[in-house]
């Protein structure tokens, strides 16, 4: 019996919820490039105007939807994203992750953007998932599963050149439905 990763959980009406999942609108879309270039280009200065390449054309984009009770399950803000693409057959790569500065402290948006990439990845035949992470999310990436090939300077900063461990992400078959996670609660 095969495991899949997606599967539908139910928000308690009051809390707000994340719904991660490919995109599927131009609106989430430009809401993505926005956010990455909050994050790659004014807050890191990463980039000089624009984080987009020639990736972007051939990349899924995968984003972090906050939906309030009353939205329904297509609409919302985005406030995280991820993209991901094959590079040859079977070897994908996740890039450009990044939350919006409030939703940080959630705690597990990034970690479910991931979470969703892979598995959405392995569904369709991914048998090596790699990305270039920057040092100061490697913590992060380790706890996920995922372990350090080299050490690089990558746009002036040090980044890990990283591999998933796929047994720890079941083939996700409904990446537009996608995962759903609530709002933590403060005790």
């Amino acid at each position: 019996m095969s495991r899949d990763l997606c599967v539908e959980v139910p928000a308690i009406p009051e809390i707000p919820v994340y719904r991660i999942r490919w995109a599927d609108t131009r609106q989430e879309t430009e809401q993505a490039h926005a956010l990455r270039r909050a994050v790659f280009c004014e807050e890191q200065q990463l980039f000089a105007d624009d984080d987009r390449d020639a990736i972007d054309d051939v990349a899924q984009l995968l984003v972090a939807l906050k939906t309030d009770p009353d939205q329904s399950p297509g609409q919302g803000e985005v406030v995280g994203t991820v993209r991901i693409h094959e590079s040859e057959s079977g070897v994908w790569y996740g890039s450009r992750l990044a939350v919006a500065a409030p939703y940080r402290r959630q705690g597990r948006i990034g970690a479910t953007l991931i979470r969703l990439a892979v598995s959405s990845a392995h569904a369709i035949g991914c048998r090596r998932f790699l990305a270039h992470v920057q040092s100061q999310n490697v913590p992060l990436f380790r706890r996920l599963h995922w372990t350090t090939l080299q050490e690089e300077v990558l746009l002036g900063r040090r980044h890990h050149l990283m591999v998933a461990d796929l047994n720890h992400y079941p083939p996700c078959h409904t990446p537009l439905a996608g995962l759903v996670i609530e709002e933590r609660r403060a005790p």
